[in-house]
């Protein structure tokens, strides 16, 4: 599975970037041309994992709880692997890559969650969802977190995380003893942000993106209508109207850059595609073993360190301060390479090396979801649409290889699958604990052409986008308050003429069909939109602790209120959260960060931030934040105010995140990385609502 890569990015469907191991699979395979994913990454991974939608998986958003019986953002004891399924029809069970559904990624913490507690024999990976390919954070070997550096039993010439997830790929297949079948899941992080590639590969794509987004969407449409992906009656969607034309897009040799590196990233997964196949043919596995390839969500359009200029991750730029070659590399978004240089993100600096860290864009993800409208977080199809390429050779017909097949499928069918191949028992219970049912079909008669039977309706809700899929018809809406859209995907699959209006009767009853499946999947209640009948705290002083979290309904009523806090800190030399409450969304928090106290709000999701005009100190003092209801804010450092300014206003909305202290996992206020606990002591913590 490749992550945050678009419909079309892999050449067997439409794209420029060289990808023949996986075209190969697929001109002796086939291509499913509509086949769903959840179009995020951890609620798609709990999908893929279990074979039930991901809120019954209790992983409805991401890693962070809300209180709410889909969203407890850590995989629930009610539901099974497909490794633990797999386990018991007596296959061994394997591992590489990108794991993201449980919190607990800290060495010192749970590990219940771990691949190796959830059925996997063998594991080498990131419990984390996101970080450098050079020095990713939270790599580790079977429970054992590791340094690249250090660890003994892979010690290439050059560490890059897509080899090495292929590289271990490779190593189970070849190291598998025994006549028992086996079971692998390979979960690479390219080509998700950052843009990190080999320059060998980068410079396999020099020039290939001089002419643009425009120009490269334009053609990949056109290769997708000659190998019958689309049909040539459904118009590409316009450009999207956030991305500019090519001729006026600013800074385009850095643009082209970032295209470039993509580009590298997805041949990179090809080649370790390669020596996998390879190795499944060393070992006399490859025509009796089933691979499906396929991605975790569409294009991602997030601006990840695309600001203008230089941001430097850490104070004295200039200076090199190296990590020792064991330590653990605990941050996403790390502050210096292990040889001791500053991160650097912004326009000016020119991605791909290990001390870069950006993400693409909005306009080349658009033109990765050619043709479709969105991106990952939504349920239009170029959130939710993926390849899936299915090769077998003693199990798919000759007469079927190379073609297509256009039946629907999606990410809950994987379970089914297995489990049909395998002639699993799929458990009813685990103990005493009942254990959610298989929610898909089957897709092994889909492999011959063959009709799946598919019962019931395929359904998504992610971040309050909703959709549904019967037949032909899909049903979709953006937001929790958004209107609901309808299309007959047959005549226009990128979504350009909705009928919600001339087929009333069609799109109301399919929605009360989405009502009744939101309830009985988890996806509702919600945290999503308008929450009239929520009871908030009606608390005015708050005395807390560093560990605090409190949910949204116990959390302080900021809402249009203003608010002091009061605390006694000592950073001990580290930054990190004080306390913070809400999200990327909305939200505040007081923190240190590059040594500086620093207050910032989130207002519809813009960041304002303010910072103190001088060092924070080591030693331990109080520190005290007004936010008033015009926006003024005042911070102290013991009696002296460090700063002055203003925020657009008070919180509009209360926010959806709760409160912690000490970290924000639920979504970082600022720029710091999320999860990250402060290592400085938080004491004397108090909160006021003012009047």
């Amino acid at each position: 599975m490749a992550d945050d890569m678009g419909w079309s990015d892999i050449g067997c469907y439409g794209s420029e970037i060289k990808t023949p191991n996986l075209d190969a699979l697929a001109g002796s395979g086939v291509r499913f041309t509509q086949f769903y994913n959840t179009g995020r990454c951890c609620p798609t991974r709990a999908t893929l994992l279990t074979g039930v939608y991901a809120h019954q998986a209790g992983i409805g958003h991401m890693m962070g709880s809300r209180n709410l019986p889909g969203y407890q953002g850590d995989l629930g004891k009610n539901v099974r692997t497909i490794a633990e399924v797999m386990q018991s029809a007596g296959y061994s069970t394997y591992m590489a890559g990108k794991w993201h559904v449980t919190p607990h990624v800290r060495p010192d913490g749970p590990k219940h969650n771990w691949p190796r507690q959830r059925g996997f024999d063998r594991f080498y990976g990131t419990i984390h969802g996101a970080g450098s390919f050079f020095d990713p954070n939270s790599l580790t070997r079977e429970n054992t977190q590791v340094s690249p550096l250090t660890d003994k039993e892979y010690q290439p010439d050059e560490y890059y995380y897509t080899d090495a997830i292929s590289d271990h790929a490779v190593r189970y297949i070849k190291e598998h003893k025994g006549e028992d079948p086996f079971f692998i899941y390979v979960a690479y992080t390219a080509p998700h942000w950052p843009m990190h590639a080999k320059e060998k590969d980068i410079a396999k794509y020099k020039g290939k993106y001089d002419a643009g987004w425009d120009a490269m969407r334009k053609a990949r449409y056109a290769r997708q209508q000659k190998m019958g992906l689309i049909d040539p009656k459904w118009k590409m969607t316009p450009r999207d109207g956030k991305a500019p034309a090519w001729e006026d897009a600013k800074n385009k040799e850095w643009e082209i850059r970032l295209m470039e590196t993509y580009g590298a990233m997805v041949d990179s997964l090809d080649q370790g595609m390669g020596r996998v196949v390879s190795a499944l043919k060393e070992t006399g596995q490859y025509d009796n073993t089933l691979v499906l390839f396929l991605a975790d969500n569409g294009g991602c359009a997030e601006g990840m360190g695309r600001r203008n200029g230089i941001q430097y991750r850490d104070k004295d730029p200039d200076k090199l301060k190296p990590m020792g070659k064991g330590d653990l590399q605990f941050d996403m978004i790390p502050r210096r390479t292990r040889d001791g240089r500053v991160v650097r993100q912004g326009s000016e600096v020119m991605t791909g090396a290990s001390d870069t860290y950006h993400g693409y864009g909005l306009s080349w993800a658009n033109a990765s979801n050619t043709p479709f409208r969105e991106y990952k977080h939504w349920v239009h199809e170029g959130g939710i649409s993926s390849p899936l390429i299915a090769h077998w050779p003693k199990g798919i017909d000759a007469n079927r290889q190379g073609k297509l097949e256009n039946q629907p499928g999606h990410l809950i069918d994987l379970m089914a699958t297995c489990v049909d191949l395998s002639k699993a028992t799929y458990p009813a219970k685990a103990g005493d604990t009942p254990i959610v049912p298989m929610q898909g079909t089957s897709l092994v008669a889909a492999f011959n052409g063959k009709d799946i039977a598919r019962e019931e309706p395929i359904f998504w809700e992610h971040e309050g986008n909703r959709a549904m899929r019967e037949g032909k018809w899909k049903l979709v809406a953006k937001g929790a308050n958004g209107a609901w859209e309808l299309y007959d995907i047959e005549a226009d699959r990128t979504e350009l003429n909705n009928l919600s209006e001339k087929e009333s009767a069609r799109m109301n009853g399919m929605a009360a069909q989405w009502e009744k499946w939101a309830l009985k999947a988890l996806a509702k209640p919600w945290p999503w939109g308008a929450k009239k009948k929520t009871k908030f705290s009606k608390k005015k002083n708050f005395t807390l602790k560093q560990g605090d979290q409190l949910p949204q309904s116990e959390a302080p009523m900021v809402q249009n209120r203003a608010f002091t806090v009061m605390a006694t800190v000592e950073t001990k030399g580290h930054d990190g959260v004080i306390i913070a409450q809400g999200g990327t969304n909305h939200g505040w928090a007081l923190h240190v960060w590059e040594g500086k106290l620093r207050f910032v709000t989130r207002h519809g999701g813009k960041l304002t931030s303010l910072v103190a005009d001088k060092d924070f100190p080591k030693s331990e003092v109080k520190v005290f934040a007004e936010l008033q209801t015009d926006g003024t804010v005042t911070l102290k450092v013991g009696d002296k105010v460090v700063a002055e300014g203003k925020t657009p206003g008070s919180m509009q909305d209360m926010p959806l995140d709760g409160l912690e202290v000490g970290v924000d996992s639920n979504g970082a206020v600022g720029r710091y990385p999320a999860d990250k606990l402060f290592e400085g002591t938080v004491r004397k913590l108090s909160l006021k609502i003012l009047k």
